[in-house]
């Protein structure tokens, strides 16, 4: 059986409310704290591909490390702007749940009701 995993900001309502939902429903949920462990490039490049998005669509711009980092510059390449996601955590968008080779963004949380059937 494959396993639910919540990239999760314990200080962000929406992640613990996200979370709140997948342990109501009874689910197995590995929580990775991704301020405290980002993910590798692999991984998060897994990820985004899992939302069907493409990086500037998980991020937060209104976070100051976003323009800090230099993530609003159009020109950088995928593999550049996903670099940046994992050495600036702030920017990835919360909570994303994955489930296999799905994944959604838990704004609003009901959309977890996507990946639980």
């Amino acid at each position: 059986m494959s396993q639910y995993k919540i990239y999760h900001n314990p200080r962000c309502s929406k992640s613990r409310q996200t979370l709140e939902i997948l342990n109501e429903k009874g689910v197995d949920v590995e929580i990775i704290e991704y301020l405290k462990t980002p993910p590798t490039a692999q991984e998060l490049n897994k990820v985004i591909s899992a939302l069907g998005a493409e990086p500037q669509e998980v991020m937060r711009k209104k976070e100051a490390e976003y323009k800090e980092a230099g993530l609003d510059n159009a020109s950088l390449s995928r593999a550049q702007q996903i670099d940046l996601m994992v050495a600036n955590p702030k920017v990835i968008e919360r909570p994303i749940v994955v489930k296999d080779d799905k994944a959604v963004v838990g704004r609003p949380p009901e959309n977890v009701f996507d990946l639980i059937k």
